[in-house]
């Protein structure tokens, strides 16, 4: 791929991302992305082949987002519990930020789309490669790492989903939480840090 092609396609994965944050969902067509892109629906077809292509390499682009994320955490320092709460909030900032984007990529909000095998199995060892890391650094000795990252992202990802979901409805007056960021976000760090006590997770 040459370089102005390259620099084309990113135009259009910058318009496609900002459609699918700013519009939703429902906004996410080839006119949609070529509309925001200035350029013709024919330019999007001659580049992603159609809506499916266009979906998977936006799908790849929301993942890169957080992999790069992950990549720009503060290096680790010798309390690598407190560096895995603080990966684990990014991680809440970063669904928070734009609940369409994390939806598109652990979700189903687009009817009939499922992402490329191949390509969702790269993004995700790519993204995940990073989070492990961190894990291992507070393994029991002998631990699977890649086990004990998995059971505790699963209940990041619980809690943060759970939180996305009510905070998509109107407050319910009786809830356990109070509707506020605080008490949203001191649950969080309570859950997770529980789940580190619970996985044996410690500084060595």
């Amino acid at each position: 791929m040459r370089p102005a092609d390259h620099g084309g396609r990113e135009r259009y994965l910058d318009a496609a991302l900002s459609v699918l944050v700013n519009r939703g969902v429902p906004g996410l067509t080839v006119r949609g992305v070529a509309e925001a892109a200035g350029a013709s629906t024919l330019s999007v077809y001659a580049r992603f082949g159609g809506r499916a292509g266009l979906l998977d390499a936006l799908y790849e682009r929301t993942f890169d987002s957080l992999r790069e994320l992950l990549e720009g955490l503060p290096p680790s320092s010798q309390d690598g519990v407190a560096d895995l709460l603080h990966l684990a909030l990014e991680y809440r900032h970063f669904a928070r930020e734009s609940p369409t984007r994390y939806a598109l990529m652990f979700e189903r909000p687009v009817p009939g789309f499922d992402p490329d095998p191949a390509l969702r199995s790269a993004v995700l060892r790519t993204t995940f490669t990073l989070f492990i890391a961190r894990v291992q650094r507070v393994c029991l000795p002998g631990a699977d790492a890649r086990s004990v990252a998995y059971q505790l992202w699963t209940a990041i990802h619980g809690l943060v989903s759970a939180e996305l979901l009510m905070a998509s409805r109107r407050p319910l007056p009786d809830w356990f939480i109070p509707p506020t960021e605080e008490a949203h976000e001191q649950m969080y760090r309570d859950g997770v840090t529980a789940m580190i006590t619970g996985l044996g997770l410690r500084n060595r």
